[in-house]
């Protein structure tokens, strides 16, 4: 059961569609994920960990727009799983997404479970991952969507497309990492190391064997698809002496800009154009990864670099010293940057690429985000803040995973004794949410959620706080895109900022960092029944209660209603 399976296995299975005067292919595409344990070493520790088909990051899924996947998983481990295409909107597929105990039951050791599901309307660079508790830690791997047959990209070509995966490496098992934490109350223990396709590079000890190389010719374009698959980190990545052209977003194309710094917050995927040197350079140079971090507890201060190299010309010795280039890291806590970064992201807005803002909105939210304490139980200590446990909430309440999944209670109607529907629209005790903090700290617990007719139109604000410290929160909602129509530092004014909103090509994506110590705007259209989760991706925060579900009913026509679920959704 340790040893590596083969790699994912994958079937061509042709379908035409007749569009006239065109002819769109779409291809049902079948992986095989076998769950198994294997030893990997890093940082001269080996350990067990969790992959897929023995491969560390996992195998690379490839589809174009409009194919259906399929893909098979088997659990070969102990632990339970279950797994989530993160970006992929799952139109009419919501039994496909994967979070555990939101969208399915656990598959259990032994057990098999087929996701199926069809990419519609989208392109671009996503990835998946584990979802539940920290096993995607090591189980991850690229979600590449190529565009339909025969249509390119709104960019020349590039010459190559290179996916840069970041993970976050521990020495010790991530699932002991966070379940000590949640025991005692306190933060849990940070990574030993940043990595960058799953190898941690020449900055750490032991480790310049184990370090990413991409080879490059002068004079050409690649493609970079960056992926932020790290746990907690939002991450600033360079290349010494490049510049690069940002061009797409979560999976949506953007007006290109270019950059020497790119901030990426865990969930989020960034395609970048790196325009090679015209000449050999004699020279290599570090692409590097660091954190960025306003909090106040501890986090991971290192960094990960893996090294461009120029392949050197055939009449030219390969013995010849070369200098080493290294990026200039930004301040940890750069927020001005990241503020003037975020706000350069423009969807492309082109006839073809339209950016279809809702310009109406049905109902308007205001979620407060942030950290908060549950009281310790009787006897016992706990390492929390004032001797209470670290929790964290969205408008004070934080989400207590059900033990039957709620897509399932709702569909069949038994939602009761496991959810409820009054989510709080607004913070139910309004304060000056980035000033001085309340005394009280301690949040409400509960399995609630916010109903939404089919098709509403939502304008959501999302707000930090400065509660336990004001904090970048990286917010991803699942089964849908948002527009990200304002964002701001201090208090969201709901009678002045709106009229500031970008409501003509605002970016369009899946996982947005609510600014430190401010807020940020989003609408999306509520057209994808199901149950859908939104949530924190900094794991821990996630595991700390970070989370809650959105319920969007049924529209009258049949292609608006969820379908039933498959016959091997796993049971709890």
């Amino acid at each position: 059961m340790g040893s590596p399976v083969a790699p994912a296995a994958l079937l061509f299975l042709f379908c035409a569609l007749s569009l006239l005067p065109n002819f769109a292919f779409c291809i049902t595409r079948h992986y095989t994920f076998n769950i198994v344990s294997h030893n990997v070493t890093r940082l001269c520790h080996t350990k067990s960990i969790i992959s897929v088909n023995g491969r560390f990051p996992g195998p690379r899924l490839i589809a174009r727009e409009g194919d259906r996947v399929v893909v098979k998983v088997a659990n070969h481990v102990a632990n339970n799983v279950t797994f989530h295409w993160h970006g992929v909107r799952q139109i009419s597929s919501g039994w496909a997404d994967g979070p555990v105990y939101i969208t399915q039951c656990p598959i259990q050791t032994g057990q098999t479970y087929t996701y199926n599901f069809t990419i519609t309307g989208q392109r671009g660079t996503l990835f998946w991952h584990a979802h539940i508790s920290w096993l995607r830690a090591t189980l991850y791997g690229p979600l590449i969507i190529l565009p339909k047959r025969n249509e390119s990209y709104p960019f020349k070509k590039p010459y190559k497309e290179v996916p840069i995966l970041f993970g976050e490496w521990w020495n010790a098992d991530p699932e002991a990492v966070i379940a000590q934490a949640l025991q005692t109350g306190a933060g849990p223990n940070v990574s030993d190391a940043y990595t960058i396709n799953g190898l941690p590079g020449p900055l750490y000890n032991c480790s310049s064997k184990d370090t990413f190389k991409l080879n490059v010719k002068p004079g050409k374009t690649y493609m970079l698809r960056l992926i932020n698959a790290a746990m907690n980190d939002e991450l600033f990545f360079s290349i010494a002496n490049h510049t690069l052209t940002i061009v797409e977003a979560d999976a949506v194309y953007t007006k290109p800009f270019k950059t020497r710094l790119v901030l990426i917050t865990p969930g989020q995927t960034t395609n970048v154009l790196l325009q090679t040197k015209p000449y050999y350079p004699n020279a290599n140079f570090l692409m590097t990864a660091v954190p960025y971090f306003t909090g106040l507890g501890t986090f991971d201060n290192s960094t990960v670099a893996g090294i461009l190299k120029y392949e050197h010309p055939p009449n030219q010795s390969s013995n010849t010293k070369k200098k080493l280039f290294k990026p200039t890291p930004p301040p940890v806590n750069a927020t001005a940057f990241v503020a003037n970064f975020t706000q350069k992201f423009r969807s492309l807005g082109s006839a073809k690429f339209p950016a279809n803002v809702p310009q109406k909105v049905d109902k308007r939210f205001l979620f407060t985000i942030g950290l908060g304490s549950n009281p310790c139980p009787n006897n016992t200590t706990c390492q929390g803040p004032n001797g209470s446990k670290f929790s964290a909430s969205i408008n004070n309440i934080s989400f207590v995973l059900p033990t039957t999944a709620l897509l399932q209670s709702y569909f069949f109607g038994k939602a009761s004794g496991v959810y409820t529907t009054d989510f709080p629209t607004n913070p139910l005790n309004p304060f000056n949410y980035t000033g001085t903090p309340p005394n009280n700290t301690v949040v409400s617990n509960g399995t609630r959620a916010v109903v939404l007719p089919f098709n509403a139109s939502v304008e959501l604000v999302l707000q930090d706080t400065s509660i336990l410290g004001a904090e970048s929160h990286p917010l991803h909602l699942h089964g849908f895109n948002f527009f990200i129509v304002g964002q701001g530092f201090g208090n969201y004014d709901s009678n002045n900022d709106p009229a500031n909103f970008n409501l003509v090509d605002p970016v369009e994506r899946n996982t947005v960092g609510v600014p430190s110590g401010g807020w940020v705007a989003l609408r999306f259209q509520a057209d994808n029944p199901g149950v859908w989760f939104m949530h924190c991706h900094f794991d821990v925060h996630t595991s700390w209660g970070l989370r809650m579900a959105w319920i969007v009913l049924d529209g009258s026509l049949p292609n608006q209603k969820l379908p039933p679920p498959p016959s091997d959704l796993p049971q709890c």
